[in-house]
């Protein structure tokens, strides 16, 4: 997959608490272990769902021809369901101003609490496993190895542990910014994330009838 492929699925990834939770583990008491636990639980719940629904979709390449349509066009269909699915979520819950409660533990969490949140949020979140699933599918319907996902997984990550490093390097002034950061993202990120959904799906739409 190209930058211009994954950068856009990446943004739909960490939008939201994905994001704003390693923000507010980078100021924690043990930042550094809880961060290294959320970016391991969240490496590995994508790439479980990426690796599942590539398998399912070459499967379903394999089986030939359905209702007179090509397997290739039908996954790029189901591609195209789960990115408006993702969209008219995102759009929902925009209003959604209220942080979840887990996010009060998170000034005092703990590593396997944070692993397990990675795990969870960025394996099954509504909108990240709509993209992971987006992802194994493309690459199925496209004939491509699973390892073409490697670019989205590792970027996603690296985002995600972007404030802690910037912690690590900058100290003082990455523990000021970080909040105001935080609190921006928290207000824009459904205007975000509906940008890039929807410049996968014109990428979808291109291949689905080219």
């Amino acid at each position: 997959m190209s930058l211009l492929q994954v950068l856009p699925l990446v943004m739909v990834m960490i939008t939201g608490p994905q994001i704003l939770s390693p923000i507010f583990l980078a100021t924690s008491e043990k930042w550094r272990t809880n961060s290294i636990a959320y970016v391991f639980g969240a490496s590995l719940s994508i790439s479980l769902i990426v690796i599942i629904a590539y398998f399912i979709g070459n499967s379903l390449s394999g089986s030939g021809s359905l209702l007179g349509a090509s397997a290739q066009e039908l996954l790029y269909l189901v591609v195209l369901v789960l990115l408006l699915y993702a969209a008219v979520g995102t759009y929902r819950t925009r209003n959604v101003s209220d942080p979840p409660a887990w996010m009060g533990k998170l000034t005092t969490a703990t590593p396997r609490f944070s692993f397990r949140l990675g795990f969870l949020l960025l394996g099954f979140f509504p909108t990240d496993i709509v993209t992971s699933v987006s992802v194994g599918t493309y690459l199925a319907a496209n004939g491509d190895p699973v390892a073409d996902a490697a670019g989205f997984v590792l970027l996603t990550l690296f985002i995600l542990a972007l404030p802690s490093l910037s912690v690590f390097a900058l100290g003082k002034r990455a523990e000021a910014a970080l909040p105001k950061i935080r609190d921006w993202m928290d207000e824009n990120s459904w205007i975000i994330s509906e940008a890039v959904i929807v410049l996968f799906v014109i990428m979808t739409l291109q291949n689905l009838l080219g």
